[in-house]
């Protein structure tokens, strides 16, 4: 199969490994390898990936007042990837970051989505910006998911459970493991592949 997909920030390539499988031509651009702000992209390309860091728009930073957010240098590889995006002009493109202050520079999403609709048993609020294909959600109620409440629930964290019960990210992972919170459930870029291919 020919047709190329960039993954720009993609960390492990979780989000394109369901094209890489299907024998995509999947070019995973990021950290440290390739930085996406220097990047230039081939002609053809069929779809773009993109999951800039979220650090400085997540509004967990807001437990933590007293750090500085650093928006000039978070937007860098935001912009990167909005101008490779309008380079190529794919036939399909999403930029994905959790519900945040990113809407203040790209506007509102065109989707949002929980890992739990997907086969995940956890809570994280995902925005994507782009031109796509809407993936077919697979549970309606956290309880339906085979996988629910099977998480051991840190306890005494203010952030621990929502008050629907689900547990979030946040739950699952310690302050240390930002690079785990980051990778693209794998139920998700599945059903997101099945939309888009």
């Amino acid at each position: 199969m020919n047709k190329t997909i960039l993954d720009l920030c993609g960390g492990t390539g979780s989000w394109s490994k369901p094209y890489k499988e299907a024998g995509y031509d999947v070019r995973l651009i990021t950290l440290p390898e390739h930085d996406v702000r220097d990047y230039i992209p081939p002609e053809n390309v069929y779809g773009i990936l993109a999951a800039p860091d979220c650090t400085e728009f997540s509004l967990a930073r807001n437990r933590y007042p007293e750090r500085q957010r650093n928006f000039i240098s978070a937007l860098g590889p935001v912009d990167a990837c909005i101008r490779i995006i309008w380079r190529t002009k794919p036939v399909f493109w999403a930029l994905e970051n959790p519900i945040g202050l990113l809407s203040r520079w790209l506007g509102k999403f065109q989707y949002r989505f929980e890992p739990w609709w997907f086969d995940e048993p956890y809570s994280k609020r995902t925005a994507l910006w782009g031109v796509f294909n809407i993936p077919e959600r697979k549970y309606f109620n956290y309880k339906d998911n085979p996988k629910a409440f099977s998480l051991h629930v840190k306890a005494k964290r203010r952030y621990t459970a929502r008050k629907d019960g689900i547990p979030s990210i946040a739950d699952i992972t310690s302050g240390n493991e930002k690079e785990k919170r980051a990778i693209t459930p794998q139920g998700f870029a599945k059903a997101f592949f099945e939309a888009n291919q």
